[in-house]
């Protein structure tokens, strides 16, 4: 589970609600059902009309990847292909043939058995490459989905306030009801605003984020793999894959690699 986007939800609801009691605003005012249908069902109708039917159908998986992806850890990667080029440089790289079956990410184990069955490294590096840029295309799909609910919301919370104003201006007869069934149409506006800037643009840029950070995982794998292939030493390994971390992750990872 990721506790950012928890925490930043909660947050940004929680300080709105909080900053509108405190003017003396009731939360409960702020719910209205026919300005929800009108900007939620809008927004997701056009969202649909934009992309594949099938797309639609897994919006919920690809949402709930914003909440409940795993932590990905690259020094752990790297410590794992070191430990695999120790073994390289001891057996061979046949002796890897146990590891790749053992091993429970698909890329990875893809990657070493096709360097166990002896095949070209430059096909290998294609055949990774070309998975890692399909993976890459398949997050955009679906990060953009959410930019453009993001980009419609808006615009619906504001066709509601428009019908809400509609019906308004169309019964004038009871002057007293007006405050009332004005602030109600701008509710749909707020709906809009709201849910584009606290839901949608967020949940697009947490998709980015996280498919940035995958795919650095699967080029240190590729690097990994095409070491171990061409037979690097250890250390060179190691000293290669480091190159991806940032300078105070390389120098944690190199501090226990000593104490070891």
């Amino acid at each position: 589970m990721d506790l950012a986007s928890i925490i930043g939800v909660v947050v940004c609801i929680g300080g709105l609600l909080v900053g509108f009691a405190m003017e003396g605003g009731n939360p409960g005012m702020l719910a209205q059902l026919s300005a929800a249908v009108i900007v939620f069902g809008g927004t997701i109708g056009a969202a649909m009309f934009c992309a594949p039917l099938g797309q639609t159908i897994g919006l919920w998986k690809i949402a709930m990847k914003g909440f409940m992806r795993g932590h990905s850890d690259p020094k752990h990667v790297i410590e794992k292909f070191v430990a695999y080029a120790e073994k390289v440089r001891r057996e061979g790289l046949l002796v890897l043939e146990e590891d790749a079956n053992n091993e429970s990410d698909p890329f990875l184990k893809s990657g070493l058995q096709l360097v166990i069955d002896g095949n070209d490294t430059e096909l290998v590096k294609d055949i990774l490459r070309t998975e890692v840029k399909h993976l890459q295309e398949r997050h955009h799909e679906g990060a953009h989905y959410f930019d453009n609910m993001g980009g419609f919301a808006p615009t619906f919370g504001i066709v509601g306030t428009v019908m809400g104003l509609v019906l308004v201006l169309s019964n004038l007869s009871d002057p007293s009801s007006l405050g009332g069934a004005v602030a109600a149409a701008f509710i749909a506006t707020l709906y809009g605003v709201f849910s584009a800037n606290a839901i949608f643009l967020p949940l697009a840029t947490k998709l980015r984020h996280a498919s940035a950070e995958e795919a650095m995982m699967r080029e240190i794998m590729i690097e990994g793999i095409l070491s171990i292939q061409a037979g690097d030493n250890p250390r060179i390994v190691k000293e290669k894959l480091s190159a991806f971390l940032a300078p105070a992750d390389r120098a944690k990872l190199n501090a226990e690699g000593h104490k070891e």
